[in-house]
This record gives structure tokens, sequence and C-alpha cells, in this order.
């Protein structure tokens, strides 16, 4: 079990929203990592409901990414696997998690959604696998939970971690994210 805790950097998006968000310089000296994030997509595609799909990068790779997914929003459930995600916006392919873990411009106003994303021994030399858990809040009958395993099919040690939109182009203000290094003793 995880003992120690530090905040390695953290991001609040502005006015104005951010296209991305991004932590760089991740120092190898942790166990394992934790990025909580709260967010909120400017999209306004009403063809994925009230939701938008969060990206990710690791090292900048374009490549290697799959995942899995299991996911409710109260009156149905749903499994799937993504493998990539692709945002104009955000330039290129991207790893896909938290197929709708991202309330969209469409769901009720001021709220966002909750997402943990847990990657263990991201300095290893193995490839990687991560963990996620969202749930998405906007004061309505139709919200998600979802619950996501990833896999980065590369073994260099995780040095940044990047997130981008699958339909939004922004971020919206106030949209946070803190990555944390943990110790395993």
């Amino acid at each position: 079990m995880p003992n120690t805790f530090t905040l390695i950097a953290s991001s609040t998006v502005g006015s104005g929203g951010a296209a991305s968000i991004d932590f760089t310089s991740i120092p190898s000296t942790y166990t394992d990592l934790l990025v909580k994030l709260s967010l909120r997509s400017n999209s306004t595609t009403s063809n994925t409901g009230q939701y938008d799909a969060l990206l990710y990068r690791l090292n900048s790779t374009t490549t290697g990414y799959t995942s899995k997914y299991v996911s409710g929003n109260g009156a149905a459930t749903e499994s799937n696997s993504n493998t990539t995600g692709t945002s104009a916006s955000a330039g290129g392919t991207w790893g896909r998690l938290a197929n709708g873990g991202v309330v969209n411009n469409l769901a009720t106003a001021s709220t966002f959604s909750n997402v943990e994303l847990y990657i263990p021994n991201y300095a290893g030399s193995n490839n990687k696998s991560l963990s996620l858990d969202s749930t998405t809040e906007q004061n309505a009958t139709n919200a998600i939970a979802e619950l996501d395993a990833g896999l980065w099919s590369n073994t260099a040690a995780i040095t940044s971690v990047s997130f981008a939109l699958l339909t939004g182009t922004l971020f919206l203000q106030h949209s946070t994210a803190y990555l944390y290094g943990i110790v395993k003793s």
C-alpha cells in the first residue's frame, strides 16, 4: 500500500480554455504515478450525448495504446475496447481512455467530471499498464461511471503525460489536473 504521495505538478485551466493539459519532466524517483483531474469540455456535439472522451499521450508517442472499459449511466451498461482516438485540434493520434468520462458543454452548467488515472511502475522497463476511474456529474438522470484498463506497449520510462479531448477543442476554465508521485515501502 502506498504511504507517501508527493505533489509533482498541478495545472488549472484559465479563461479562454486549453487544448491540452501537459505534465513534462516527470522525475523517475517514485514507484507509481497518480493523476487526479476535474474536467469539462467545450464540445457541443450532441451525438455523443453530454460527454466527451479523454485522450492521453505518454512521452509524446502516438502508437502502442490499447484499453478496455466498462461503463454505466443509470439506465444501461456498456463495455468495449478502445485503441486510439484522433483529435484534429490536439494534433493526430492519442491513446483513448474515459470513453464518456468528460462532461461537455451540453451538460448542466458549472459541472465537471472527476477522473483518476493510476500508472504503476511508470519508470520500469516493462510495458506500462494504466487504470482509470471516472464519473460525470451533471445534475440529471444520465450520468456516467466508467472504469478503464489501459496498456501502453512501450518499455520507456514515462517522463511526460498529456491529455486532450476527442470531440472538444478545449478544456474549459477551472478544469484542473494534479500529478502525484507515489513511493511504496
